[in-house]
């Protein structure tokens, strides 16, 4: 894990939109205000103020949807006087049909918790009061089939009137004038909540395994009208409204109810669909507002805009032979290399549709068995490679729709690839617009300081102890799974969120309840999410970015180990320890590598502690740490050679494998997200195109005779697997191991990290082998090796060598890295 840089480029207003900033809102607040004193004090009509407000409302209707028809007919009535047709009941005394002052302040100021008991239609002593609240508008006419009533102006954008009925409308439409236009709609204030008591219980215990159903915009027919349900979590605040395209970013006439103690607010707003953009106008604890995105947003703009995006899916799926057959074999028994991908910069330009076309032939041909997308997730900072995000429930808007991502991994699946992604679940960046004090107060993040704020990013860390976050969390997990058909979650900088200390020096972290330094919420909440997602969807696999020897971080939730803790759940582990010291063993002169024979062979003590990923990642080959082949010392020649002898070593290696891309093929440069992989190396009009290819050659061969050899992973995480031949021939820098399949056939993997030939070299073999045949050599020609072979089978001697009674002799090529198997 390396260092990302905060996201500091978040926009004050969004340009694509017009969407307003908080400085925008308070100005446009102010000059409200001032228009509403000047009507009350006679100096003006409502007419005139609501013609001033124009330019801001402009010609749409508060739905968005243009205006149907002419003006409503009649005369100007009054809450005493409407115009009905028929008149249904006497009215016996004359009542107050209007908005009370209170709920009047606390509507125009965002801050009322329940304006549907307010607003719509409520059987009153004489009838029924209809009350409006429709900033702008000129007048407001209520419909039913029955009956046309228009309302009585009160001010402040508050219509009202008292029609004499026995009881409410089941339903009913309001006629909205404005300036030159008028528009038919729902009442959004008649509805019920479209949340139910069942999503409220389960957001109260934290528990919502699709969270993404109950909160966030969802399209739908609700009461036999469509439109959107809107829903959000925000329990510091004083009022939440609702601000979009539809309405101009002005979310005055659209405020939402809290539901009870859940701490969510909802609205349901008919006859708005997909496409529209909105955002939540909160009113935070001090008064002041902020405007901000939907954590839940399942689709956004394109950065640097930032505002949500209305959306339901319409793919429809063909991969249903690879889901049907993903979990029949568990991921650490079964072949698993991975082929690692920055999706913006793999081919700079390329949309997910384009992608689809180019990325599954590419993979296919190479023979990886997945890839593994860098965070696809929506942030906002391109530097930060998408490690800092801001739209946990969203695809980058960057390469296209949330639909078009789904068609990327449906064309992996149909050409056999699984797909992986990074999810980061350790941190958020503070833009304004995002999660940081989402509602006024900490929500997302700790309400402690020091245990808010990443010591490494300038990020803020989550509050795995409080449920709804967690919920949120495990929830974004799921969701990636069933709703994306993603076949395995790579969860970033794990070791961050297990300790308390990670990178605080003392006085800068609380030791936990036991007065240790593990941070036992965090703990629970990767139990959970492990527990939670392999529950669900089977055949899934979560990959752990964990550096330190943190015990059973792919043991069983269930089964506690030494430390009194139960397993995290993981199914994979990064191994970090032998990558950091097999490529500090080959960065070294050849002539120096005896000196850390040691670094190669000490995997081997912990290797099945774990179910391991052996991974050369993006991580490796950026900030001056160089690309692969660019590590190895030596001439150009030596260099292609260590790293083709490199790859054969990793292959062979107990452990799954992962390559970032570009180091296929040996670049020379570090990888930058700004233009990707050079593939102009692999250009037949370049000189050395040849080397480049020869590096590619190998690794799809690797991957072929990988997946065609058992002995390499059938018994992967089982020590029964693997024997050592030779693990102490350090002056010679060679060495050599079996692996064995489930039925014991063995594999012979052999490698030689000096550039001299080493004929006639001897090693021990099981004696009931009666020959071994060559099957890889990184030395050949095609490769752009020196072609020092073992074309002929190779057939045991009795002659006692490594602690058994028989021995082949080989021909050890320069650098390089041979593969045997009975013949």
């Amino acid at each position: 894990m390396t260092p990302r840089p905060p996201s500091d480029d978040s926009p004050k207003k969004n340009g694509a939109t017009g969407e307003p900033g908080e400085s925008g809102a308070k100005k446009s607040a102010a000059v409200k205000k001032t228009a509403v004193k000047k009507a009350a004090e006679g100096k003006t009509t409502a007419k005139k103020a609501a013609a001033g407000k124009k330019a801001a409302a402009g010609k749409k209707a508060a739905t968005g949807k243009k205006a149907v028809g002419k003006k409503a007919p009649g005369s100007k009535t009054t809450a005493s006087n409407p115009v009905l047709t028929p008149v249904l009941a006497p009215v016996p005394a004359p009542v107050f049909a209007g908005v009370d002052p209170g709920d009047r302040e606390r509507l125009l100021n965002g801050t009322h918790h329940n304006p549907h008991g307010v607003l719509g239609a409520h059987p009153v002593p004489g009838g029924v009061a209809f009350r409006a609240f429709r900033p702008y508008a000129l007048g407001v006419t209520v419909v039913t089939d029955d009956l046309r009533a228009e309302l009585h102006d009160d001010g402040d954008g508050f219509f009202s009137g008292l029609l004499p009925l026995r009881a409410v409308p089941e339903s009913y439409r309001l006629v909205v004038a404005y300036e030159d236009t008028e528009q038919e709609t729902e009442d959004a204030y008649r509805f019920l909540p479209a949340l139910g008591e069942f999503d409220l219980h389960l957001l109260g215990e934290g528990r919502h395994e699709q969270l993404w159903r109950a909160l966030g915009a969802e399209p739908m027919v609700h009461q036999g009208v469509p439109g959107t349900r809107f829903a959000v979590w925000a329990p510091n605040a004083r009022g939440v409204r609702l601000a979009g395209s539809f309405n101009f970013w002005d979310g005055t006439g659209y405020p939402m109810r809290s539901l009870g103690s859940s701490g969510v607010w909802e609205l349901f707003v008919p006859a708005i669909g997909e496409g529209e953009l909105y955002k939540f106008d909160i009113t935070r604890p001090d008064g002041t507002h902020t405007l901000r995105a939907d954590p839940m947003a399942r689709r956004t703009e394109v950065p640097p805009a930032t505002s949500s995006i209305v959306h339901a899916s319409h793919h429809e799926w063909r991969d249903e032979d690879w889901m049907t057959g993903r979990g029949v074999r568990a991921a650490h028994e079964a072949p698993f290399s991975v082929y690692e991908v920055h999706l913006a910069s793999w081919r700079p330009g390329l949309t997910y549709r384009q992608l689809a076309e180019q990325l599954p032939v590419y993979v296919g041909d190479l023979g990886f068995t997945h890839v593994e997308l860098m965070p696809v997730a929506e942030h906002p900072f391109g530097g930060s490679w998408g490690y800092q995000v801001t739209g946990f429930y969203a695809p980058t808007a960057r390469l296209g729709t949330p639909d078009d991502f789904k068609y990327l991994v449906d064309a992996l699946h149909r050409a056999g690839i699984g797909v992986l992604m990074d999810w980061v679940p350790a941190h958020f960046p503070r833009d304004d617009w995002a999660l940081a004090e989402f509602d006024g107060r900490p929500l997302y993040e700790h309400e402690d300081p020091l245990r808010a704020a990443h010591p490494d990013w300038g990020t803020l860390e989550f509050d795995y102890g409080r449920r709804e976050v967690r919920n949120f969390l495990v929830a974004n997990a799921v969701y990636w799974c069933e709703e994306f058909h993603i076949d395995g979650l790579r969860v970033d900088a794990v070791a961050s969120m297990l300790y308390l200390d990670y990178s605080r020096e003392p006085g800068q972290w609380v030791p936990n309840e036991h007065g240790g330094r593990e941070n036992l919420d965090a703990v629970a909440f990767l139990q959970e999410m492990n527990a939670t997602v392999y529950r669900r969807n089977p055949g899934v696999v979560t990959i752990a970015e964990e550096s330190t020897a943190w015990d059973g971080v792919t043991r069983a939730t269930h089964h506690i180990g030494p430390g009194g803790f139960g397993g995290l759940g993981f199914g994979l582990k990064w191994n970090m320890g032998w990558m950091h010291d097999s490529l500090d063993y080959v960065a070294h002169d050849p002539i120096h590598r005896q000196y850390h024979h040691n670094e190669m062979t000490f995997s081997m003590v912990y290797a099945y502690s774990e179910n391991y990923v052996l991974p050369i990642s993006h991580d490796e080959v950026v900030h001056g740490k160089r690309s692969l082949v660019s590590k190895m010392p030596g001439d150009w020649w030596q260099q292609r050679a260590n790293t083709r002898a490199y790859l054969g070593f990793m292959w062979a290696h107990p452990g799954k494998q992962l390559l970032f891309m570009g180091q296929e093929f040996a670049q020379g440069a570090e990888w930058s997200e700004a233009h990707g992989p050079d593939w102009w190396l692999l250009d037949p009009a370049y000189a050395a195109e040849p080397d480049h290819r020869g590096i590619r050659d190998l690794v799809r061969d690797l991957n072929t005779l990988y997946a065609r050899e058992p002995a390499l992973w059938q018994r992967d995480t089982d020590p029964t697997g693997f024997t050592w031949i030779a693990g102490d021939a350090a002056q010679d820098n060679v060495f050599a191991f079996l692996r064995h399949d489930a039925d014991g056939t063995p594999l012979l993997a052999v490698s030689n990290f000096s550039p001299a030939v080493r004929h006639g070299y001897r090693l021990g073999v099981p004696e009931d082998i009666p020959a071994w045949h060559e099957v890889l050599n990184t030395d050949a020609a095609r490769y752009g090796g020196s072609n020092v072979l073992n074309q002929d089978p190779v057939k045991p001697e009795p002659h006692p060598t490594h602690g058994r009674p028989t021995s082949i002799q080989l021909t050890l090529p320069p650098l390089s890295t041979v593969w045997l198997r009975p013949a």
